[in-house]
């Protein structure tokens, strides 16, 4: 017998307990089919990547999966690498409401703030 000691893996994306409270909201809203909710970085805008988070139907042995109290929260495996050590946020104002993201992986954005670059 062995004495191997097993240490959990850290989450790859930090959520702040506002962003998990939105998750819970998001999951007592899905559609009937849905597991969770799903973040990934899709080509798109002028820097090249942006943030889309969406429900997801069936799991993908590639995602990253974190569990919240109120669901599942999984991270694209094709865009894990860019956010490793990101944190996601949940915020609403006067004006708006949306996640925010702090990616250190992020060099530059675009003007709108829509998309980012790595």
């Amino acid at each position: 017998m062995s004495d191997v000691k097993t240490r959990t893996r850290p989450a790859a994306i930090l959520l702040t307990p506002s962003a998990e409270a939105r998750i819970t909201h998001l999951m007592a809203q899905a559609p009937e089919d849905a597991i969770g909710v799903k973040l990934s970085t899709p080509r798109r805008g002028c820097s090249g990547l942006a943030y889309s988070v969406d429900y997801v139907s069936e799991a993908n042995g590639f995602d990253e999966r974190i569990e919240t109290p109120g669901g599942t929260f999984f991270v694209d495996g094709a865009s894990i690498l860019y956010l490793i050590g990101s944190t996601m946020d949940w915020v609403e104002d006067d004006f708006t409401a949306g996640f925010v993201f702090n990616n250190p992986n992020a060099k530059g954005s675009c003007g709108c703030g829509e998309s980012f670059t790595v």
